[in-house]
């Protein structure tokens, strides 16, 4: 005697060799030998054999036509036997009774099973949507299919065209679209971004980066809504300050400028003065929810994405020959010893005589100039001479605060694209990168002057009981950074007793809530915690920190990202195959006189510090990666090695971009979310 069975949802048949009240012992055609419950024992039978059994049951359940079972199907239980009997024959034998237990058991859609070898029909309108969605789903892998010939084939789907930056990097695995790319790479045995480039999905590797942020940043688009720059109604007195910016030339949003009065009496003013657009912009109004949805200026190689509309920006900006209303800190100091007597803030009208652009003067503002060994021909040699010669004594006292010097070891490079423009490059500029020396005169001077107006304004706001958004360092030890939070807390790296950044409002959205709150305190005073627009504990500052260290990470790394682009392809522009380089760790490099960070290979053992010559033997604009080995050492002893608090992140900026997309998807292991 054989016995059909179920085993945890398969059907196996075998030959009895002992049979209990409660199991039976069957052999399999293997040999082995199971022991089985009665109660999962579906079929017994004579013949034919198992194997045999299985295989026509089998071949005979794929004709079963399931509308008709259905139609034929009892409205109540029924067990398989019964409707072997309706459907083949009313004296249906063992194959095709076994034949109706494998159709019934395959289609839940039909049938639902109701115990052992029990069913029951389905409604009929769960089998029409069933149906429906099988339907769906044929078509769905038909369309799959087709797209995926046609990628291979070089031509790229409108659907997908639409969605490569989503398929690529925040991908529904479900879609089918992502499924066809995936299905496409398989296909043609090429990495997603050769198959879309090559399918003209990506038309330059500039366009898929920039259009990779905006996709990631700016979904609903970088453009503004409109928008009118609220007036500053407040009766404003005008200073006996004649302010100076210093900036670079391409700065449009001036945000802070300096004065210098009393030079020579003993008793010197010193005055910050910051654009003002808190005395305009409120709270939750239009032009705040557009600087609250950004947060921040996004900055790169010859352009830029504005925190504010620029019509917003020209209102507040510190322009040359205007007056314009600011929030100013002064600090009365004794001239020789730099002494601060008292601080004040004003909520006033400044005069800005000049604004000044530090790539033009870099050259002719220098130390000797400042420190009277050489002639100052300049505008405002006197008042630059004196800032200087404060700038350095902040500096120094922050040093012994910090125990240690602040080092400027590295360059800064800018980046200078051809051509005056009125919209994004394109990205096939010509590039001229430049390098500047960190640390010279006129940064110094700007530096420390709003490092003293943060720190006296986030001390005060402390003073007064109001919370602010600081910047905070514990410690200067490894793997110490620094924090942004409510509370006014030391800022070790800083080497200052607390530090805000409430000197770029119009560039940054936390320096325009600090200005509010600095407002409210020049007001009100004492009591300016009654009504300044963020109370202790203020669940919404916590949100705005949240949501703008989110966006300033991410910012920050399209800039890096996209100076990395420029960076190679100045590279390719001047034919450079040949590099000069300092060893960091395990083989990252660090270039000489580029911004860039790579890996070599060749350098992996050697000491960190090492000066070594490379070879750039590829470059990958789309990846951002860079291949290169090692040409030779360039000396006996390494320098003395930085410190390693920002290894991780430039190994980081050095490695390819990464895809979530992978191409160990199928469409079997996606399916049951599509269920879901």
């Amino acid at each position: 005697m054989f016995a059909l069975f179920d085993d945890a949802g398969k059907f196996h048949a075998g030959r009895v060799m002992s049979e209990a009240d409660a199991s039976l012992q069957v052999e399999l055609d293997s040999g082995k030998r199971v022991k089985v419950k009665s109660a999962n024992v579906l079929l017994k039978f004579e013949k034919p054999a198992p194997a045999a059994l299985l295989s026509e049951a089998r071949a005979l359940a794929d004709t079963i036509d399931l509308d008709l079972a259905w139609e034929f199907a009892p409205e109540g239980e029924f067990g398989f036997a019964d409707l072997a009997r309706d459907y083949f024959d009313a004296k249906a034998g063992t194959v095709q009774q076994a034949a109706a237990l494998l159709g019934l058991y395959d289609a839940p859609h039909y049938f639902r099973r109701a115990g052992k070898g029990q069913f029951k029909k389905a409604p009929e309108e769960t089998v029409k949507a069933a149906l429906l969605g099988i339907a769906r789903k044929a078509q769905q892998a038909a369309q799959i299919e087709a797209w995926a010939d046609e990628l291979a084939a070089g031509t790229c789907p409108a659907p997908i065209q639409d969605q490569i930056y989503k398929i690529l990097f925040k991908p529904d695995k479900n879609g089918p679209e992502y499924k066809a790319v995936v299905e496409a790479s398989k296909k043609s045995h090429k990495a997603p971004l050769d198959l879309l480039q090559s399918a003209g999905a990506i038309t330059s590797p500039y366009q898929f980066h920039w259009k990779r942020f905006l996709f990631e940043n700016f979904p609903k688009g970088a453009g503004f809504p409109a928008l009118t720059a609220p007036e500053i109604k407040d009766e404003l007195a005008l200073s006996t300050a004649q302010a100076f910016s210093i900036d670079d030339s391409q700065t449009t949003e001036i945000d802070d400028a300096l004065s210098v009065q009393g030079l020579g009496t003993g008793t010197v003013t010193f005055g910050v003065h910051i654009a003002a657009p808190g005395l305009a912009i409120t709270p939750d109004s239009a032009v705040d929810k557009v600087a609250r949805d950004r947060l921040s200026t996004v900055y790169m190689p010859g352009w830029k994405l504005t925190m504010l509309p620029d019509d917003v920006v020209q209102a507040y900006t510190l322009i040359a020959g205007r007056d314009c209303p600011a929030v100013s800190i002064y600090f009365t100091l004794d001239e020789a010893t730099f002494e601060v007597k008292s601080r004040e803030t004003k909520l006033e009208r400044v005069h800005i005589a000049a604004n000044l652009r530090h790539d033009k003067l870099d050259g002719i503002v220098t130390d000797a100039t400042l420190s009277g060994e050489a002639p100052a021909d300049y505008a405002f040699a006197p008042e630059l001479a004196f800032t200087w010669r404060l700038a350095k004594h902040l500096k120094a006292q922050r040093e012994v605060a910090r125990g240690k010097p602040e080092n400027f070891n590295r360059p800064d490079y800018n980046f200078r694209l051809t051509g005056e423009r009125m919209e994004a490059p394109n990205g096939t500029e010509s590039v001229e990168i430049g390098m500047r020396a960190r640390g010279s005169s006129l940064d110094l001077i700007v530096a420390e002057a709003m490092i003293l107006a943060n720190s006296a304004w986030g001390g005060w706001l402390a003073e007064l009981g109001l919370p602010g958004i600081y910047r905070s360092q514990a410690s200067l030890a490894p793997g110490i950074k620094v924090r942004m939070g409510t509370k006014a807390l030391p800022h070790a790296g800083m080497g200052v007793a607390q530090y805000t950044w409430a000197t770029s409002p119009l560039r940054r959205y936390v320096d325009l809530v600090n200005q509010w709150q600095i407002i409210a305190c020049a007001r009100h005073g004492k009591t300016a915690a009654l009504v300044a627009p963020f109370k202790p504990k203020d669940a919404q500052l916590f949100s705005i920190i949240s949501g703008f260290e989110a966006a300033y990470a991410a910012y920050n790394g399209f800039q890096n990202g996209i100076e990395r682009f420029w960076t190679l392809r100045w590279l390719q522009q001047n034919d450079t195959t040949e590099l000069t380089a300092t060893v960091m760790k395990e083989g990252l490099v660090r270039a000489d006189d580029l911004p860039l960070v790579f890996k070599a290979l060749g350098c992996e053992n050697l000491p960190r510090g090492s000066h070594v010559k490379v070879r750039i033997t590829g470059l990958d604009e789309m990846t951002l990666d860079v291949h290169a080995t090692l040409i030779e050492r360039l000396d006996e002893k390494p320098a003395e090695a930085e410190a390693e608090g920002d290894d991780d992140d430039l190994e980081a900026a050095a490695a390819p971009i990464a895809l979530a997309i992978d191409l160990n998807d199928s469409p079997s292991e996606a399916e049951p979310a599509a269920q879901s």
